[in-house]
């Protein structure tokens, strides 16, 4: 099992995409104009994939004589992340079922967030009246401001990370815990990295 980078995969994959549409394999330049990289790139991801038993070139390196190897394993497909929203389950008093047919798919609940979303695994429990335990997954949207009272991800002095609640006051910046046992950070400044958008429990 050879380790490539996302770029060579790429290659990869244009070469594999390029020869069945149209029979023979593409030019390092057609490779280079589809990625948006120079020929020189190309040649030098071409030379790595060489190495590692992915790719070959004909013996007389012509312009299309590259070749995927029948070993090439290309991952497979991104898993679905659409479940069956089948109803409407009271948490407080019953009420009648109600069967539905819509779909829940999470990467859709989150598309319409500004900003590139990330995901942070937590590790303590400092923010568990935010309802965000040890083990949760946070998802977070990228961004370097924040409101108060919104949970962040703050870079702080030192290159320490947390997961706090933001708060600027008058001259000092503060990140509070939600948990009673915890006390309240005090900084000058803070690097917001992003801002928590949800939070995601495996029980």
């Amino acid at each position: 099992m050879h380790t490539i980078t996302p770029r060579q995969m790429a290659v990869l994959k244009f070469i594999r995409d390029y020869y069945r549409k149209h029979g023979y394999s593409p030019t390092m330049q057609e490779i280079g104009d589809h990625l948006h990289i120079s020929r020189v790139t190309v040649f030098e991801h071409v030379v790595a994939l060489e190495r590692k038993g992915l790719l070959r070139r004909g013996p007389r390196h012509s312009a299309r004589s590259l070749q995927l190897v029948d070993e090439t394993i290309f991952p497979s497909k991104k898993r679905s992340m659409k479940f069956p929203l089948v109803g409407i389950i009271a948490a407080g008093r019953p009420i009648d079922a109600v069967e539905d047919n819509e779909t829940l798919d999470l990467e859709e609940l989150f598309a319409g967030k500004q900003g590139e979303m990330f995901c942070l695994r937590v590790s303590g429990d400092s923010m568990i009246e935010e309802h965000i335990s040890d083990g949760d997954y946070v998802i977070c949207r990228r961004c370097n401001q924040a409101r108060n009272g919104q949970t962040v991800v703050a870079l702080i002095d030192g290159g320490e990370v947390t997961l706090k609640k933001f708060y600027r006051e008058k001259d000092r910046i503060r990140l509070q815990p939600a948990n009673p046992n915890f006390l309240p950070i005090y900084v000058d400044n803070v690097q917001i990295q992003g801002v928590v958008v949800g939070v995601v429990r495996r029980l």
